[in-house]
């Protein structure tokens, strides 16, 4: 029997102003290094659904800026953008996140990504200036499951790149 991690990532609020989300991949760093970071990869897997990436743009260096604009149901766009603040290839990445439906609730994002047998386990932390930042993003953002179909598309993804 095949076993998928499809529905796996978790989300947890380790304090009250910070949002935890935990998946793991079969796929080595280096590799969902790359598929995280660069834009010809982010524009298959970053939407979960039939929504398209209109605007993809990672300047992958201290300094550089990120911009992601999505097209979803019924034409509205969804975007979001930062400014990468520490790139340690294939285990960290730290950049301010601004979701542009809620500029007031930026946060600093932390991925790190620890491999072992093959198998890399993501955590991605969003720490907030304050808890209300926090909760207007928790109360805005799709359910865990839109994060959780956008992550199954990446591993798809990356299962088509081995």
């Amino acid at each position: 029997m095949t076993t998928t991690r499809h529905g796996s990532a978790t989300v947890e609020f380790p304090s009250d102003r910070e949002q935890l989300t935990t998946r793991k991949f079969d796929a080595p760093a280096d590799l969902l290094f790359d598929v995280l970071t660069k834009p010809e990869h982010v524009r298959v897997w970053f939407t979960g659904g039939d929504e398209v990436l209109e605007v993809c743009e990672i300047d992958l260096r201290v300094g550089g800026e990120y911009r992601y604009v999505g097209v979803i149901a019924g034409g509205d766009k969804c975007s979001f953008h930062g400014t990468f603040l520490e790139i340690e290839r294939p285990s960290r990445l730290v950049d301010t996140w601004v979701f542009d439906g809620k500029p007031d609730a930026e946060a600093v994002e932390t991925v790190t990504l620890h491999e072992e047998d093959g198998v890399t386990t993501m955590t991605i932390l969003l720490a907030f200036k304050d808890q209300s930042g926090r909760d207007s993003i928790v109360h805005h953002a799709p359910e865990v499951d839109g994060q959780n179909a956008s992550f199954d598309k990446l591993q798809d993804y990356l299962a088509s790149l081995l």
